[in-house]
């Protein structure tokens, strides 16, 4: 196995990243700046601030948290959880005199310093605690409220309530009150940011999505003079258009700035205000920081404590002059990543961007329709709360769905606050029904356990997880795992755990994951003897000894497999540091890899898999599934890979096939996109014969190799459906056999 950190030189940081990577890291936030800008108005527009008090978290959280800050790649600035949050400190805090924005001002400014103190003394990976599927329901619950509030605003209706259900409820109500030039701007936003991916010109995706939304939107607000305040007749409707649906900012900065107001630091509103403020800025700060740092081609960590300081510190200044608060977001981070960017400087780039923007292009920005943003909002706040997201869950177990759905409906019918905390006594209360021991020797097999890591004679590590192993114990397991040397051989042994959780078992995933890039190999043993309510690996786990349960699709898979004589394994973790040294995966980890056919044909190793990995979507990560053949040759082969141009337009952003060390070959197919590694040494493997094999194989649609084996891509990222197995394993025979023959004349 190569590790990862091989593969590429790690970019310096400081004044010295600064002066090797200015060009690309400047070119990476142009792209971020155009996506940071409408985001960061609508979120503002959202959570009932002023619009320009998101843009002031934009260029303080590109400019102040650069200067300290514990990442190295990920984009600071106002969160889609800043919605949810502020409606509710408003509503809380409203007191009838019109100040009610600048007392959650002070609540953000004093947020801001605990954040800081927390940070200073190493609490930031108390987030940790928290498990998984309550932020997931959290994140559920905040977009469905966002997705009510705002999807009244695209309709040109009144929400009629400011409770987030009956506010669903009016959608249906309102129906026949539509405004149709609101609507029209609405449904050709909704068009745009579902079919910008599908597109395939290099011109549409120069700009992203949520930037051509509002681009789009220009021309409606003067074919429907919106600068005048005025009615219109469409289809007999007569309807208000005019200045008041379109973004307000001032055309002096100076005149947009607000002060915190803190006559109500006496209050429980006010302090309840903070505590929730900070509890879910912190957690999706944090959360987004980890998540980013799977994306970091270089494989870099994030030092969480750190973080957590610097954006306490940014926000702390942008909410002293009317900004919202600051956090890490993924949708911001994995545009840097997919244009390059390579180092903290490029979240300056974008901060002074935005300001550059605001500054020469406020009387543009005037005359973007508010419709515009609330439909990113809407899309944003659906791919929040979609039926996809209630599966994935589902999937993990019964227990995962009911935490997931409690604290959803919690925070729906209370408040963020209520519905973490209760999410997590429902998960906790489960655990203990399930754990089937007393109330006390729950929490002493939790906090007593009798973990401990050991090394044995050959220097190879023991990590024994007994007890309790669930969410509440996360740091106690972290703190034993980040003992074990890297690049050292460890078995992580759960025989003696009674309870294994998902958040227990993610963390330990992700170790894995990590470790192998250092040369080390952690496995996973003791897990058999228990049983789970899903056949999903990471489903929660309680000591019964029950019969292994295979999905469909593996029963299907084994027997194929069987019937050929060839080996399976419904779930394996084999090889997968080994993909991601493919430049495919540098940037999309891999989750998961299940239903794994593998064989030899001579003196070549081959395996089938299904693969779930992370990419970076418009507005979250999201999992996708593919069936991958993988071919191992014994000798070295060229680096290259062959993407036809479908595959590029679709799964790759327009950036992202311009590989930092390959060049373009000619001369192969116009079907196809060739880049090599060396051109002399790739010339006799690109044969006239492996052009055929692929054009006779309309279904293959990306070979990569990295040097030692060749990744074969299916179906445009899809899982195969069982009967096209044969034509996969023909394909790799014949692939095989063509390299060891172009292999064969090379050495002649």
């Amino acid at each position: 196995m190569i590790p990862h950190k091989n593969l590429k030189t790690t970019p310096k940081t400081g004044l010295k990243g600064l002066a090797e990577n200015w060009q690309s890291d400047l070119i990476a936030a142009v792209s971020v700046s155009l996506v940071a800008l409408p985001l960061g108005l609508g979120i503002a527009i959202a959570a009932g601030a002023p619009p320009i008090s998101g843009l002031f978290a934009v260029i303080i959280g590109g400019i102040v948290t650069t200067f300290y800050r514990g990442g190295h790649i990920a984009i600071n600035g106002p969160g889609a959880g800043m919605i949810a949050v502020v409606l509710g400190s408003v509503s809380a805090l409203d007191d009838g005199t019109g100040n009610a924005f600048n007392y959650v001002l002070a609540a953000f400014v004093v947020s801001g310093g605990i954040q800081v103190l927390l940070g200073l003394l190493r609490l930031g990976r108390l987030a940790d605690i928290v498990h998984s599927s309550v932020i997931q329901g959290i994140l559920a619950a905040i977009g469905i409220i966002i997705f009510a509030k705002q999807i009244h605003v695209t309709m040109g209706t009144n929400a009629g309530s400011t409770h987030v259900v009956e506010s669903l409820k009016n959608v249906f109500v309102e129906i026949p009150n539509i405004n149709p030039y609101v609507a029209i701007i609405s449904l050709m936003g909704l068009i745009v940011l579902i079919g910008h991916s599908k597109i395939r010109s290099k011109v549409v995706q120069f700009l992203p999505a949520p930037m051509w939304v509002l681009l789009l939107s220009l021309p409606f607000v003067f074919l429907f003079d919106f600068m005048n305040p005025h009615t219109e007749a469409m289809f007999g409707i007569e309807k208000f258009v005019g200045p008041d649906l379109l973004i307000t900012i001032p055309d002096n900065l100076m005149e947009a700035i607000a002060f915190p107001n803190f006559s109500q630091i006496g209050t429980l509103n006010f302090w309840t205000a903070v505590i929730s403020i900070t509890m879910i800025t912190s957690i999706e700060s944090l959360a987004s920081a980890k998540a980013i740092d799977k994306l970091d081609p270089y494989k870099r960590k994030t030092d969480l404590n750190k973080d957590l300081t610097g954006v306490g510190l940014a926000t702390l200044v942008s909410a002293a002059i009317g900004g919202l608060p600051v956090t890490a977001v993924i949708v911001r981070s994995t545009v840097n990543i997919h244009n390059h960017g390579k180092t903290k400087w490029a979240n300056f780039y974008h901060g002074i961007l935005v300001l550059i923007f605001v500054f020469l292009a406020a009387p543009v920005i005037q005359k973007v329709p508010l419709a515009a943003l609330a439909i990113l909002l809407v899309f944003t706040g659906f791919k929040l709360a979609s039926p996809k997201v209630f599966k994935k869950v589902a999937d993990l177990g019964f227990e995962q769905i009911l935490f997931f759905v409690g604290t959803l409906v919690i925070t729906l019918y209370t408040s963020l606050l209520f519905g973490l905390v209760g999410g997590l006594a429902l998960a906790l209360l489960t655990h203990m029904i399930i754990a089937k021991v007393p109330v006390l020797t729950f929490f002493k097999m939790i906090f007593r356990s009798g973990s401990n890591l050991t090394e044995n004679p050959d220097g190879s590590f023991l990590l024994s997880i007994k007890g309790i192993a669930n969410f509440v114990g996360t740091l106690k397991i972290e703190n034993l795992l980040k003992k074990v040397p890297e690049g050292s051989n460890v078995r992580i042994d759960f025989s003696g755990a009674r309870l294994v959780d998902l958040t227990i078992q993610e963390n330990v995933c992700e170790f894995q994951r990590t470790h192998a890039l250092t040369g080390g190999e952690a496995k996973l043993t003791g897990l058999e003897n228990h049983s789970s309510t899903s056949s999903h690996k990471l489903a929660l786990k309680v000591l019964k000894n029950p019969e292994h349960i295979l999905s469909k699709r593996a029963v299907r898979l084994k027997g194929i497999a069987e019937e050929m004589g060839y080996n399976f394994k419904d779930s394996s973790k084999d090889r997968i540091p080994f993909f991601q040294t493919f430049y495919f995966f540098t940037t999309r980890p891999i989750e998961t890899k299940n239903n794994c056919i593998s064989g030899k044909d001579g003196d070549l190793d081959w395996e089938i898999s299904d693969i779930t990995f992370e990419n970076g979507t418009f507005m979250s990560l999201e999992d996708h599934k593919t069936t991958l053949g993988l071919i191992k040759f014994p000798f070295k082969i060229p680096k290259f890979t062959i993407e036809d141009r479908g595959f590029i337009e679709k799964y790759l952003l327009f950036s992202d096939h311009k590989d930092i060390d390959y060049e373009i070959y000619h001369g192969f197919s116009d079907e196809y996109l060739v880049k090599v590694k060396d051109s002399a040494d790739a010339r006799p493997f690109l044969t006239e014969g492996l052009k055929q094999l692929l054009q006779g194989n309309d279904d293959i649609h990306h070979l990569e190799s990295n040097g030692e084996a060749i990744l074969i891509f299916n179906d445009r990222l899809n899982l195969a459906k069982t009967f096209e197995y044969s034509k996969i394993l023909d394909f790799k025979q014949k692939l095989g056999v063509l390299i060891k023959e172009a292999h064969q004349a090379g050495k002649q």
